[in-house]
């Protein structure tokens, strides 16, 4: 459990080409040697739908639940973003994964890679294995009618989640949290690469920030129509690593600064000379009545 530290920043990744190296759902499905069978199904469904179709299909040939997570232990995950997550957690910050990924693929990988504990929730398209052992996954927002969706007119916004209306309530949460403790709130890192994490990133304010990875689509989106956030760009994961620790190491200098300075406005306290001060009334009227001194003429 990471040491609480009031400065350390809120840091929400998303999982896809961020903490793992590849797109996971495309990971499974080549694995399985379904590549051409998933790129059919897209041409009529939403990818959402697709995979979800996807993973009946292969049940259906006996592939079973174990065979997908068998598949996820091999999905490509860098030491440095494993050393980052690690790092990050020891320096009292709060970590969470919000990612159009789906919560089987993700528990999967993490868990074998040691670092699900280090997560305090995550928010991703929800997935369950049914009673005949077939994985379920299911859209974050419900959109086939009569469900309305996400409402979000951002093209970049995918039918089944808006990133943005996670973050918006990730927002309010941390601003709740910060007025009852009366404290300011934390600062908010978001590290992603796709159109969808184009959305969260617009709902942070100055004093957060947002890692677009290089080279990827939300970095052009950034460029085009920047955030209120601080942008800090990173290319490879030990760039990523570095980065993130140095965002992380400044809040909490920042922080430290901040408790200095309160904490020397409520002890440095002038203290008057009593000497200059005049004498109160009663002290007055007393010292008229003593006898006064009596000049000798020399």
């Amino acid at each position: 459990m990471a040491a609480s530290n009031g400065g350390a920043p809120l840091v929400v990744f998303d999982f896809d080409k961020t903490i793992v190296d590849c797109d996971s759902d495309n990971w499974v499905v080549d694995a399985l040697g379904a590549t051409d069978r998933f790129d059919e199904l897209l041409r009529h469904l939403p990818w959402n739908h697709a995979i979800d179709a996807m993973m009946g299909e292969l049940h259906a040939e006996g592939r079973m639940a174990e065979d997908v997570r068998a598949c996820l232990r091999a999905a490509p995950l860098s030491p440095h973003v494993a050393a980052a997550i690690r790092s990050a957690h020891a320096r009292g910050c709060e970590l969470r994964v919000l990612s159009d990924a789906n919560a089987f693929f993700i528990d999967a990988v993490l868990a074998h890679h040691g670092l699900a504990g280090y997560f305090a929730g995550t928010d991703t398209n929800p997935a369950h294995v049914d009673p005949a052992g077939r994985l379920r996954i299911r859209p974050y927002h419900e959109f086939a009618a009569p469900a309305p969706g996400h409402g979000c007119a951002l093209p970049s916004c995918p039918p089944n989640m808006c990133k943005g209306k996670v973050m918006e309530r990730i927002l309010l949460q941390e601003e709740e949290a910060a007025a009852a403790a009366r404290r300011r709130r934390r600062a908010v890192v978001y590290l992603g690469d796709g159109r969808g994490d184009y959305c969260p990133s617009l709902k942070l304010r100055e004093g957060d920030y947002v890692m677009p990875r290089a080279g990827y689509p939300v970095c052009d989106l950034i460029a085009a129509s920047p955030p209120a956030a601080a942008v800090r760009g990173w290319d490879g994961f030990e760039d990523l690593a570095r980065v993130l620790l140095g965002i992380v190491d400044a809040e909490i200098a920042r922080a430290v600064a901040e408790q200095g300075d309160a904490a020397a406005a409520t002890t440095n306290v002038v203290v008057p000379d009593c000497r200059a001060l005049p004498l109160p009334l009663p002290a007055r009227q007393e010292a008229a009545l003593l006898p006064q001194a009596v000049r000798v003429p020399n």
